[in-house]
């Protein structure tokens, strides 16, 4: 089951996929929330899934899923070229994690890697999941809610915007980003932008 909210991308994927002789997609998916309403009647071996969507998004949509269809393996497929989201998404649960930028080369050898019970990882990011759980990691203590404002907020959205898109209450918001600080030590949005750059989470 191919999950994505761009029309385009998942007809590049699918083309991708009904190439390969020993796999076809069975569904298709716009959102977490259209995901977790078929994945029963679908019933995918493997979901290969967008991990920035708009409503519950990439990571909620992985535990919703499994949650309801326990045998699935799902295999993100992200922007994101940082360990500190692969290391997220195998945490909710997900088999493997790709970037975009190499899913052309490497989607069917990930797609059959999961399928098999392995779990599967890009060289480059496995090496920096490696050392970063050789660390301690303060991004680690950020519930998902706090994550998701974290990246937002470094990335120079207003709290009225973040409000807006995750339709939460400015207040609900500012009480995110008040735990933040504390958590990561952050007088400001500028100190923020800062650990997120140095996590990899923004380029400069």
């Amino acid at each position: 089951m191919l999950v994505d909210d761009h029309a385009v991308v998942r007809m590049g994927f699918r083309l991708l996929v009904d190439g390969a002789p020993d796999m076809r997609v069975v569904a298709e998916a716009a959102s977490g929330e259209d995901a977790v309403r078929v994945i029963e009647d679908a019933q995918p071996d493997v979901v290969v899934m967008d991990l920035s969507m708009p409503g519950i998004g990439g990571l909620e949509a992985v535990r919703r899923l499994l949650a309801k269809a326990p045998e699935a393996r799902v295999l993100v497929l992200s922007a994101h070229e940082d360990a500190m989201h692969a290391r997220r998404t195998l945490k909710a649960g997900a088999a493997g994690y790709l970037t975009k930028r190499s899913a052309a080369e490497a989607l069917i050898e990930a797609i059959r890697e999961v399928y098999q019970g392995r779990s599967f990882l890009e060289p480059l990011i496995a090496k920096q999941v490696t050392a970063q759980q050789a660390r301690s990691e303060p991004l680690d203590t950020l519930s998902e809610k706090e994550f998701k404002v974290f990246i937002a907020l470094a990335g120079g959205q207003s709290v009225q915007d973040i409000a807006a898109v995750m339709s939460l209450s400015p207040s609900t918001v500012g009480t995110h980003l008040y735990n933040i600080k504390q958590k990561l030590g952050a007088a400001n949005s500028a100190e923020l932008a800062l650990i997120a750059m140095r996590a990899g989470l923004l380029t400069p």
